[in-house]
């Protein structure tokens, strides 16, 4: 995964394509859980583009778009986000949530 700013998320939401963006904090450990899951679906997906970013980074971006808690995983398609996943199952589920934007 690689690190995005807010605005690399705008640019990827501006475009139309799908998409993920995965926010955290260093210091939280289902976090670390959960970006190593992540890491083993980006494997299996490659084209689809999933971006990271330490959310303590991007205050406006967490009120702009109510993110209540992290981890947490902002799937986007179509110009507009499609739903925020803040409980990770497993990689099957990932993969399947993932596959299906």
């Amino acid at each position: 995964m690689e690190q995005w700013t807010g605005e690399t998320f705008y640019q990827y939401l501006k475009s139309g394509k799908k998409g993920a963006f995965y926010l955290y904090t260093p210091l939280c450990g289902t976090c670390q859980v959960t970006g190593k899951m992540l890491e083993v679906v980006t494997k299996l997906l490659p084209d689809l583009p999933i971006g990271k970013a330490d959310i303590n980074y991007l205050p406006e971006f967490a009120e702009t778009f109510f993110i209540e808690s992290v981890p947490c995983l902002v799937l986007f398609n179509e110009h507009q986000v499609k739903e925020k996943i803040y409980a990770f199952q497993d990689v099957p589920y990932l993969y399947e949530k993932l596959k299906k934007l």
